[in-house]
């Protein structure tokens, strides 16, 4: 009864946002007319174009420079992966990053949001396996395909031997999924568009980098079309320049990320099988606001060709301590419904890790679920967050990664160490930590969990007027080699002006 009343409390202010769009006509500097706003589901959607129309629509504030109390002196940083020299703080919005390996692990690269003249891009590279990362300045994604909007995805393709990365992007169809293609991580040159739509959102990647598999090389992109009212669908390419689109769902259903099975240590090389499963998890999330959550996922065994449709467990109440707009808010500035990330460790064992509301009083636990039949049942979630459930104890936007001999590194957001309510950005309950737990053998067990960043983070501002204001990354896609889980956060360490800004740090996690 309680989750029905806020709900409807919560539709019921959904409705009054909505009247307050002008009654005529207010074309953006995006190229969207604020007595849209409703027809193009913009309140459900997450990328900076659909924020920066909703800003100037007078729907939702913009980020606003917010003076900031004493903190903790800061513990020497994690490897600093998005080290642009910023001139003010609202020039420093550096977030939601999506990071991948070459084979070796040597090469690294990390695609993020990096919101700077007039566009929404920031790229950076390691080649020495994460020790040091040069941030590419000029962005190699602000041009070639006009404006972007960032929503980063990035992976190697090990049979072209190229590396493909890509954002929303207003030059494929006016905001579409293009892509840029580099044989090194490090010189990019214009590629495709992964999907031609209109309206766009929410996008992640995936590719078969195992050689035995029939779908070898095949890459596959997941993401929300808001022309068909948010619909969940999925393109798929053997070469990046031809793509085939399969609608998955009829209505809204949240993408979160896809994954796939990838290459056994013990794996036979010489014999063609058949294709490896793919997997993309989706969240019904039951209206948007306090309602209850639904994990459901899709598999294909036929590379993409043809899904069937798994529902992984029963509705759970959501994360958050208060809300944003369509969204749940980590205060005092973290948008956030729950998202995590799958992956697949050896005989199909699929894994997911998601974020979901606690016990006396705790506002937000991480739990992991495995399925050892395909992702055809799932177990009962397991709380990976050993503290204590406690107010202020907030765990939230979790990552996974494994390894092929199936060593599993799950990490996230962690306010264990807060014993004060986070209420504004000057709140010292408001700083966290990144934290991890590992299981050594494809989930059965776990150990200790510990922290990756290496000191009490400062919670970061979000000063930038034209991206908005609860907002510091919808997503950290973590991914491992060899033994190494490799794994980055959006991070409050760096002072500009004053203020502590959003950067994008890395820390390569020994597996265990």
């Amino acid at each position: 009864m309680r989750n029905s009343i806020q709900r409807t409390m919560y539709l019921l202010l959904s409705a009054v946002c909505l009247f307050t769009v002008p009654a005529m006509a207010q074309m953006t500097s995006v190229g969207i007319d604020c007595s849209q706003i409703s027809a193009l589901h913009l309140l459900e959607q997450e990328n900076l174009r659909a924020g920066a129309a909703l800003i100037e629509c007078g729907i939702i504030p913009g980020g606003r420079p917010l003076v900031r109390g004493e903190q903790e002196a800061p513990a020497p940083p994690n490897i600093l992966v998005s080290n642009r020299a910023c001139s003010d703080s609202a020039s420093c919005t550096k977030s939601e990053s999506a990071v991948w390996a070459s084979p070796d692990g040597q090469t690294i690269v990390v695609n993020y949001n990096d919101h700077h003249d007039n566009q929404t891009s920031g790229t950076s590279y390691s080649t020495d396996g994460g020790a040091t990362f040069t941030e590419l300045d000029p962005p190699p994604f602000a041009t070639g395909h006009n404006t972007n909007f960032g929503d980063p995805v990035v992976v190697y393709n090990q049979k072209l031997g190229l590396w493909f990365a890509g954002d929303l992007v207003t030059g494929c169809g006016g905001f579409g999924i293009g892509l840029w293609t580099s044989p090194d991580g490090i010189h990019w040159t214009l590629g495709g568009c992964a999907f031609t739509n209109s309206n766009t959102d929410r996008e992640s990647m995936w590719v078969d980098n195992d050689p035995t598999s029939a779908g070898y090389g095949r890459m596959y992109v997941s993401f929300n079309n808001f022309v068909k009212s948010g619909v969940l669908e999925v393109s798929y390419s053997d070469d990046g320049v031809t793509w085939n689109v399969v609608q998955l769902s009829s209505t809204f259903i949240r993408d979160v990320q896809i994954t796939g099975a990838q290459i056994s240590p013990t794996a036979h090389h010489s014999s063609l099988r058949g294709y490896n499963s793919v997997f993309i998890v989706g969240m019904d999330e039951g209206g948007g606001g306090p309602a209850t959550r639904q994990n459901l996922v899709w598999r294909s065994d036929n590379g993409g060709v043809s899904w069937t449709q798994i529902v992984m467990g029963p509705r759970f109440n959501p994360v958050g301590d208060s809300t944003c707009g369509y969204f749940q808010q980590i205060n005092p500035i973290w948008r956030h419904m729950g998202w995590g990330e799958p992956a697949v460790g050896p005989n199909n064992v699929v894994h997911y890790v998601f974020a979901g509301a606690g016990t006396n009083g705790d506002n937000g636990d991480i739990y992991y679920t495995r399925s050892t039949d395909s992702g055809a049942t799932w177990s009962t979630p397991l709380q990976l967050n050993t503290d204590p459930d406690q107010l202020y104890h907030t765990q939230w936007m979790p990552s996974l990664s494994i390894n092929p001999a199936g060593k599993l590194t799950a990490s996230w957001y962690d306010r264990r160490s807060r014993s004060t309510a986070c209420n504004n950005i000057t709140d010292p309950g408001c700083n966290y930590e990144r934290y991890a737990r590992q299981s050594p053998d494809n989930g059965l067990t776990w150990n200790a969990d510990f922290a990756v960043s290496s000191g009490v983070i400062p919670e970061p501002g979000q000063n930038d007027g034209g991206v908005s204001f609860c907002y510091a990354g919808d997503y950290d896609y973590a991914t491992a080699r060899g033994n190494n889980a490799y794994v980055t956060w959006t991070d409050g360490r760096r002072n500009v002006g004053g203020s502590q800004v959003q950067d994008v740090n890395f820390a390569a996690v020994p597996e265990q």
